[in-house]
């Protein structure tokens, strides 16, 4: 069976070089070709292709908003960006509408049939320099929940982390901050609640490895 393939950018040599290539794969059918994200709304609904290979700058509709269209009323079309750009602000938007595949246009033709053919079986295939973005972003997004984190803890539960991190049990931290057991017990309770840890040593842990309490 072939992959029915729906070409969309608005430069038609771009359009014509894919077409020269892509036609001499045998397992590979362009069934047509869209000029902007809304011809390729169009085109996906009367076509049914099973790939559209998507640029991400297009006149009228761009590639994001005719990717978020399609994955809202036709999920079962596999999207590939194809596009020159590979920063940030074009590749999270991309992927967070859908797109299963990323690539750039200097991409080694054999890679791009590659990437074609994995998004049909169902999986995933994206340009080192989108996978990079990505890791980033979810890097930096994981700090920020970090710092979200202990942001939540009222001062006394702040205090409290910290005697913890020192390796003091409950009648110890009590002593240091002049307050009861029963107090701490309670303290250790939200501050694990509000961590989303079971248990006290991953507290600690986390908080010495987040250098939370540096001296």
């Amino acid at each position: 069976m072939k992959i029915k393939l729906l070409l969309a950018d608005d430069h038609l040599m771009v359009r014509k070089g894919l077409r020269l290539f892509l036609q001499t794969q045998e397992d590979i059918e362009i069934v047509g070709e869209a000029v902007n994200g809304v011809e390729a709304v169009k085109l996906a609904h009367e076509l049914s292709p099973d790939v559209i290979l998507m640029d991400l700058v297009m006149p009228e509709m761009d590639g994001i908003e005719a990717t978020k269209q399609l994955k809202k009323n036709a999920p079962h079309i596999k999207i590939i960006i194809l596009t020159s750009f590979s920063d940030q602000d074009h590749v999270l938007p991309a992927i967070s509408a859908g797109a299963e595949g990323y690539q750039l246009k200097d991409i080694d033709p054999d890679e791009l049939v590659y990437t074609i053919r994995s998004a049909f079986s169902g999986k995933r295939h994206l340009h080192p320099l989108a996978t990079n973005q990505l890791m980033s972003h979810m890097t930096k997004k994981d700090q920020v929940d970090d710092e979200r984190r202990i942001t939540n803890l009222t001062p006394r539960e702040k205090e409290v982390l910290r005697e913890i991190t020192l390796g003091k049990s409950n009648k110890e931290v009590a002593a240091a901050l002049y307050i009861t057991e029963k107090t701490v017990k309670t303290h250790v309770s939200s501050i694990l609640s509000k961590l989303n840890f079971h248990d006290r040593t991953q507290a600690a842990l986390f908080a010495t490895k987040q250098n939370w309490f540096e001296n």
